[in-house]
């Protein structure tokens, strides 16, 4: 046997290999750090297979892993970039030129996954170059033959010396995937600075209004009326946040318009600003599920922007894409029937979070978010259904899809155990732009109950409930159901969020004692 071979045990290639991802991953990281961060390899892969992915996939993720989607699904690419690395160095020993011929095709696979994305450009290929050339490099580096160490003896000379050889050269590959995966995140954070953290927002022109008293009820268990920037849930495609600063950001109204516009941040906010308390809702949402929530929102008014560009006869769709290239499709009715349609630009009495769309996105009230919510906007685009379709409507998903009344139980608990007496029982209801004219509570198949209403600022806002129980021992089926102010009321049946939203009664079980 070698000394090469000895030294090269299976334990130690596989080591080689993992190291050599490592450094592949740094290398291709930094890269695009330094081009443009959508071109990262694991950001274009993981961004395709959002793409091709089945929607009962897609559906199981949420319903799974929640906000965590995007995360397990990171993990799961690093975790299948160790598993070819590893596969990369065992066969570097023996087969060095199909251990080549592999890094190779990953970084080809890579590089169309990443020149396949919207907006790409031919240099977005280079990070995926660049980490076939740092893996393969380290690779070689990794299992290259050592000299022979003169002092030591003639027998253990050669195997001694190439274990320390190893261990050097995997402390230098390591060491730089750390400095380049470190400094590509050093990069990333500076470009998020420049995003908007010195950015000052005008006073809204017209106001909301004060929040009517009592409208939030304060219960402990029950959401606050007004959710937090850091607490609102974020349901999109983006693997990560696109980070665009607003100094280069622009707008463009084109299509089927009169007179095209082109807007600079600057322009937008020299407009007259409105503020709104609007609740928004994603459809992915089930029922009881936690994808809705509420914020005061400041921008400018959709509608008007869309006058002064001239809506032209025919057009029926407003296809608005994101800075990362995805696409939505919002009827131009609904923006032009006077409800507060707003191009925001705050949040909460803040800048508008990166997480939720800075520096614009879209808000109309009464849609669900994949029709009407676009983040990142930077285009839009009038046109009609019947020419053009958007993300997820070329998925299967309704063009038209109104948020449906729904209501949850959030106090008790799922399978609470509380005291016997008078309790509680609370929770939120929505059927915005419509809004909530009654709730309804039932316990154990019984006779419906009205539930006392907490007051709202306007249609486009979920409303808090509650109702006194006198809660009896034993265990006890709890049931809700909204009625809207058309006199909707929520169906009893349920059905899934596909295709235009998921119907159904919130309920929970709880035991008295």
């Amino acid at each position: 046997m070698t000394a090469e071979k000895r030294v090269h045990t299976p334990i130690a290639a596989a080591a080689s290999g993992l190291l050599s991802g490592a450094a592949a991953l740094g290398a291709a990281e930094l890269a695009a750090a330094l081009l443009r961060p959508q071109a990262s390899p694991l950001l274009a892969v993981g961004s395709a297979f959002i793409d091709l992915t089945p929607e009962w996939l897609k559906a199981f993720a949420i319903r799974t892993f929640g906000a965590d989607d995007k995360t397990v699904l990171m993990l799961g690419l690093v975790a299948a970039v160790a598993a070819c690395a590893i596969a990369a160095g065992l066969l570097s020993t023996r087969r060095p030129r199909l251990a080549a011929g592999g890094v190779a095709t990953l970084a080809a696979l890579t590089a169309v996954a990443a020149l396949s994305r919207p907006g790409a450009a031919p240099a977005d290929a280079l990070p995926s170059l660049v980490a076939a050339v740092t893996g393969t490099l380290a690779l070689h580096l990794m299992r290259r033959p050592r000299p022979p160490h003169r002092d030591l003896p003639a027998a253990a000379e050669p195997a001694r010396a190439g274990r320390r050889a190893l261990l050097r050269a995997g402390v230098a590959v390591l060491g730089f995937a750390a400095v380049s995966g470190g400094t590509a995140r050093l990069v990333n954070g500076a470009r998020d600075a420049a995003a908007g953290g010195d950015l000052a927002l005008p006073l809204p022109a017209d106001p909301a209004r004060p929040l009517p008293p009592g409208s939030d009820l304060r219960l402990p268990g029950l959401s606050s009326f007004t959710t937090s920037n850091r607490s609102f849930y974020r349901v999109d495609t983006a693997l990560v946040v696109p980070r665009v600063p607003y100094r280069d950001w622009r707008l463009r109204v084109h299509g089927l318009v009169h007179r095209p516009v082109e807007l600079t941040f600057d322009q937008l906010l020299s407009r007259p600003l409105v503020e709104r308390d609007i609740t928004l809702t994603c459809v992915s949402n089930e029922v009881g599920g936690p994808y809705t929530g509420h914020a005061r929102w400041l921008g400018v008014d959709l509608a008007q922007l869309l006058r002064e560009a001239g809506v032209r006869p025919g057009a029926d769709q407003i296809l608005s894409r994101s800075a990362d290239g995805w696409t939505c499709g919002t009827p131009v009715e609904t923006v032009l029937d006077g409800r507060d349609a707003l191009l925001a630009v705050g949040m909460n009495g803040e800048v508008l979070p990166a997480a939720h769309g800075f520096p614009a996105r879209m808000i109309v009230p009464g849609l669900y978010g994949y029709v009407s919510a676009t983040k990142w906007v930077t285009e839009i685009k009038i046109t009609r259904f019947a020419d053009e379709q958007a993300y997820w409507t070329r998925r299967g998903w309704a063009e038209i899809a109104p948020i449906k009344t729904a209501s949850r139980i959030e106090v008790p608990k799922p399978f609470a155990r509380i005291p016997a007496g008078r309790t509680t029982i609370a929770g939120t209801a929505w059927a915005q732009h419509r809004g909530v004219a009654a709730v309804e509570v039932r316990i154990d198949q019984g006779p419906w109950t009205r539930a006392r209403l907490a007051p709202s600022p306007t249609p486009d806002t979920w409303r808090q409930w509650h109702l006194d129980w006198p809660a009896t021992p034993g265990d006890h089926h709890l049931e809700v159901r909204a009625i809207d102010a058309t006199g909707q009321v929520q169906p009893s049946r349920r059905t899934p969020p596909f295709p235009d939203g998921t119907t159904g009664r919130h309920s929970v079980l709880v035991t008295v004692s």
